[in-house]
């Protein structure tokens, strides 16, 4: 069954405190973006201020950097669930994976659009989940790029098994559809972080998710 996972975005560690708190009253799962600026445009806070109180939701790491390596000291001291890095970093991603798994977090992958699965076939393999990317870079409240979710497939033919996230535009418009196109993991951000009620938002997102039906 797939589920709604709301993001946070932003270089101001007092707001993502403030939106983490926030977000684990309903959410069992949160999703922390972190960008440095080179790899993506725009420039976020660094993990370092990713942190969280024992008894919040669980954080889940998007990392758009250039250099994966660079940011693994950090991230190994702050254990969250699951960190996720872009196929197209400047470096060989599967040692990392392995590191992370040693360390019991889990891995991902996050691919851009225009990366074929089929030319990471490697990484899927060695992941416990891959972000299928379509939105922009760096930013929230984007137009979803639908047509990624043709990705699934090819995903799912690689590694069975793999968790499937998404990562762009999601709204209350294309959330059944993206839900019942295999997507496991649908990312939320603007359209719960704009809500004037952001948990009402959460609980209408999860109920047109789990609707059956053609989406008119």
């Amino acid at each position: 069954m797939s589920m709604i996972v709301p993001t946070i975005l932003t270089n101001d560690k007092n707001l993502y405190m403030r939106q983490y708190e926030a977000y684990s009253k309903f959410a069992k799962r949160i999703q922390v973006d972190i960008s440095d600026g080179i790899f993506s445009p725009t420039l976020t806070m660094d993990e370092s201020n990713a942190w969280r109180q024992p008894d919040w939701a669980a954080l889940d790491l998007h990392m758009m950097v250039m250099n994966p390596s660079q940011h693994l000291p950090v991230i190994l001291k702050l254990k969250p669930s699951l960190v996720i890095f872009h196929a197209e970093a400047s470096e060989n991603l599967l040692p990392i994976f392995a590191t992370l798994k040693q360390a019991g977090i889990q891995s991902g992958v996050a691919i851009l659009k225009q990366t074929y699965p089929g030319k990471i076939a490697p990484y899927i393999q060695a992941v416990d989940h891959v972000l299928i990317f379509a939105g922009a870079l760096g930013q929230q409240g984007g137009q979803a790029d639908m047509l990624q979710a043709e990705k699934v497939p090819i995903i799912k033919s690689i590694k069975s098994e793999v968790e499937i996230g998404w990562d762009g535009g999601a709204n209350m418009q294309n959330t059944r559809a993206l839900a019942h196109s295999g997507i496991d993991v649908i990312n939320v951000g603007s359209a719960i972080a704009t809500a004037p009620d952001p948990a009402k938002m959460f609980a209408d997102l999860t109920a047109e998710m789990d609707k059956t039906g053609v989406v008119i």
